[in-house]
């Protein structure tokens, strides 16, 4: 019985995603799938490790595919709030692409702040946007997804063969 049967793979939540050629990278080094995962036709690279999904033009396609996909052993890679929610939930591994890790202990409090800016937002009060995206933030984002990789392959190295696969 082979350990990977079952390999981790990297779910890209893509339409807005600034860090799509570190995760290619990085998921090269690591010999890992990638699917990125848009609403309509994106570019990726020639690669059989990169998987292209067009998953359609509705509300939240994108978001639906990868969070009835992603489980115990991947990453998904999103900004998205609702969409880390879900991930985090079916056991996957989730970070923003500042190289935040979205936690079960995190998520909770993450989505209400969300919900209350939404609310914010909607009822007139100016919130500001994000912060912008920094080179620093690229690196910290590199970090993450290494050492969540190598945490997920520690994971399956130290478990009993009767639970891989």
């Amino acid at each position: 019985m082979t350990t990977t049967a079952n390999p981790t793979r990297i779910y890209v939540d893509a339409d807005a995603c600034p860090v799509k050629d570190e995760i290619y990278r990085v998921a090269a080094r690591h010999d890992l799938p990638v699917s990125v995962v848009a609403g309509q036709f994106i570019r990726v690279p020639q690669d059989p490790l990169i998987e292209r999904i067009a998953a359609g033009p509705a509300m939240d396609a994108a978001d639906d595919w990868i969070a009835s996909r992603a489980g115990p052993g991947d990453i998904v890679i999103t900004s998205d709030i609702p969409l880390a929610s879900r991930c985090v939930k079916s056991g996957a591994e989730v970070i923003a692409p500042n190289g935040k890790p979205f936690t079960e202990a995190s998520i909770g409090m993450t989505l209400a702040v969300r919900n209350l800016m939404t609310d914010l937002r909607s009822s007139g009060e100016v919130t500001g946007g994000p912060k912008s995206f920094a080179a620093r933030d690229r690196s910290t984002f590199l970090s993450a997804l290494d050492q969540t990789i190598r945490r997920i392959q520690r994971r399956r190295a130290d478990a009993p063969a009767s639970q891989q696969g």
